[in-house]
This record gives structure tokens, sequence and C-alpha cells, in this order.
């Protein structure tokens, strides 16, 4: 960081190495042009039988690092919001460990990247979650 500040000082800097500096200095690598895209044709998500059976929902926000090549690095998915229910959040856990993406790319080459993934848990015997959008059974009936 001072070294970026040092050149930055010295006057003497053209545009790349500029951002080159600032992006030291922010500490972290340029966002990619494509994020990943899940590719599981149905989300690995289940609610444990003992919440489901109590009707319970949340959301669980997770942090997962998408590598290169679409595969999710299990050593750093975490909890980044939690849904308030213990099980809830280690069933998004466990689910996390089965999804797949398309690789994020920068510039057209597959990049690692971090994503900040929601999960939400719903049953379809409650009632909508505060910030939910409801939907009436007529507007997913289609018509000939």
């Amino acid at each position: 960081m001072l070294a970026a500040l040092v050149i930055l000082a010295a006057g003497c800097i053209d545009k790349d190495t500029a951002q080159k500096a600032i992006e030291a200095v922010q500490g972290g690598p340029p966002k990619p042009d494509v994020m990943p895209r899940m590719l599981n044709a149905e989300p690995p998500f289940r609610v444990p039988t003992a919440l489901w059976d109590r009707k319970v929902q949340g959301n669980v926000t997770l942090r997962l690092y998408v590598d290169s090549t679409g595969a999710v690095v299990h050593d750093s998915t975490s909890v980044d919001q939690s849904s308030g229910y213990p099980a809830l959040d280690s069933a998004a856990l466990r689910g996390a460990a089965q999804l797949r993406f398309a690789p994020a790319q920068l510039k057209g080459k597959p990049v690692g990247t971090i994503v900040f993934f929601p999960v939400y848990f719903r049953h379809p015997g409650a009632p909508p979650l505060p910030g939910d959008t409801a939907l009436h059974a007529d507007t997913l009936t289609s018509h000939d």
C-alpha cells in the first residue's frame, strides 16, 4: 500500500500503472465482466424434516468462492447472513456442496470470484414472509 502511494506521489505514472496501484490499495482482483451462472436444474437445498413439519421458513445468504472451472471451493463457503435457524443455515451449507456453475469471466477468460448466494426456504402451506411477492393461482395458469 505504501509503495502505491509513493508511486502516486512521485507524479511519474501512466493510466495503467495508476489503475494497478488503485486496485492494490483497494485490495482485490478486478470485478468479472460476467458473473457465475448456476447450472443446477433444481436448487439442491432441502428443509430439514422437523422444520418442514413446523412450516419454518427463512432466508440464508451464503458466501461462496466459485473457481475458474465453476466449482464451489467448499472450504471457503460460509454463512454471510443467517436465517436465525441453525438447522436452515446448515441445510444451506450442505446444499452448496452440490452447486455447479458456469464460471465467471473477465475479458473472455474464466476466473474465480466470490459470490453472495441467497437461499430461500419456503413452505407452500405457510404465509409469505415479509418482502415476498405473493402470486395468485390465476397468474400461474396459462390459457390457450
